[in-house]
């Protein structure tokens, strides 16, 4: 275990790495896993109790602190802070397309990438807060898929929790990815209404864009091919409370000035969506994400097989064209630069039923350990019924149910969002 320590105004740093089991079934080769510990200036040797942070994802690192703002800020007034980059992101043993590579063949890639989930992300969290504070319990935080690591934890060691908040991050317990996907095709088609009610405009610039695409050969500045479908993708902005907006900021720029749909489309506007979209440099997500929801099955495509169902995103004769969202599908294996190289381990992994699983539903339902969650109403990604249908299964869980926020509630109000959770589960609200 390495330790670091360095300032930035506001807040200590300090730096934690620790060497962990990739199988913990079968300990032998390790991995590193990093946490950043944070902490308000003046209380570095003061008896504070830890608050962990599940970053969302799957496949993203944890925040990287500038300020003491936001969730961080009001944290800060009451723990010690210990920022969790998730096995395989940020300096935890990265998974990259070219440290899998290392690997050989795809189905080495496969049985890797198989110890990544919410289960052995919370074996590490365990094996970290031994080596922390011993048996002692601790507090979590977790966001979206963090509030997914943090159901598999009061699942599979709740002696190690004090107390459990979450914002827009409770699972089903049991319902397959195809439940989960045909309900996210219906979410995101009302997220493209309230979309174009509000940028009317928008349904012929899009419907130009994506005619554009089908007819030309766009070339990003990276290299890869700009398709109507990747194009698309863009929607996976609009469960965010400034989604909305950054799409249709982008749009305005898209073609040359003076263009009609029939001229170029602008560099400024492919360099900007290129780096809207982050599949190639988290793999994870885009290998992971179905996975998210398998638990003895396996999601053969569930988003590309149920798409046939939802007629109102087809590309052509539609009106207006739907964004996609959350959603992965196997021709962005053909198309992404990074992702194209771990194409036959992704056909392996959503083959696979070999998933073990991730609740304990008859442990779930003796909680004793305080869960305050806040659930979004029209959250685009973990949908408030499904979020319900759990809670009503875990005693010791308070919900605040809210349309004020859309998914990104913690970032966009961190202070008032993660206040609100302490009182509750501290049986103050």
């Amino acid at each position: 275990m390495l330790h670091t320590t360095h300032r930035i105004p506001g807040l200590v740093l300090r730096d934690h790495s620790f060497e962990l089991p990739l199988d913990y079934s079968q300990p032998g080769r390790t991995l590193s896993v990093y946490a950043r510990e944070v902490i308000a200036p003046g209380k570095e040797d003061a008896s504070q109790p830890y608050l962990v942070y599940f970053q969302g994802g799957p496949g993203s690192g944890a925040p990287r602190p500038t300020s003491n703002s936001g969730w961080l800020g009001r944290a800060l007034q009451d723990y010690r802070v210990l920022l969790l980059d998730q096995r395989g992101t940020g300096r935890s043993t990265p998974v990259t397309t070219q440290a899998l590579a290392e690997l050989g063949e795809p189905r080495a890639q496969a049985d890797y990438l198989m110890h990544f989930r919410a289960d052995n992300i919370v074996r590490d969290a365990e094996a970290i807060r031994q080596q922390i504070i011993g048996q002692n319990p601790w507090s979590i935080l977790g966001q979206s898929y963090g509030g997914f690591c943090a159901m598999h934890y009061l699942s599979a060691a709740p002696e190690g929790l004090k107390e459990v908040l979450i914002t827009g991050g409770i699972p089903s317990l049991f319902r397959p990815a195809d439940d989960v996907y045909r309900a996210t095709y219906r979410r995101v088609v009302a997220k493209n209404r309230l979309y174009y009610q509000r940028y009317p405009g928008d349904v012929a610039r899009v419907r130009q864009i994506v005619d554009h695409l089908l007819q030309h050969d766009v070339r990003l500045p990276g290299g890869a091919q700009l398709t109507a479908q990747r194009f698309l993708q863009l929607g996976l902005q609009f469960g965010m409370s400034d989604g909305f907006e950054a799409v249709h900021y982008l749009l305005e720029e898209a073609f040359v000035a003076g263009g009609d749909g029939r001229g170029a489309l602008q560099w400024n506007f492919l360099f900007h969506l290129e780096h809207m979209q982050t599949f190639d440099t988290n793999p994870i997500y885009s290998l992971l994400h179905e996975a998210c929801y398998t638990q003895g099955t396996a999601s053969q495509w569930s988003a590309q097989r149920l798409l046939a169902e939802f007629a109102e995103f087809a590309l052509e004769g539609s009106d207006p064209v739907l964004f996609t969202g959350e959603m992965i599908y196997p021709w962005m294996f053909d198309t992404y630069a990074q992702l194209q190289p771990l194409k036959a381990a992704a056909e392996l992994l959503a083959a696979t039923d070999a998933w073990p699983a991730l609740y304990d539903v008859a442990r779930l339902q003796h909680n004793t350990v305080p869960v305050a969650a806040a659930v979004y109403s029209d959250d685009m990604y973990v949908h408030r019924e499904f979020s319900e249908e759990t809670a009503a299964l875990v005693p010791n869980m308070k919900l605040w149910v809210t349309n004020e926020y859309e998914h990104n509630g913690l970032r966009a109000d961190g202070a008032a969002v993660l206040g609100r959770l302490l009182g509750m589960v501290r049986g103050e609200v």
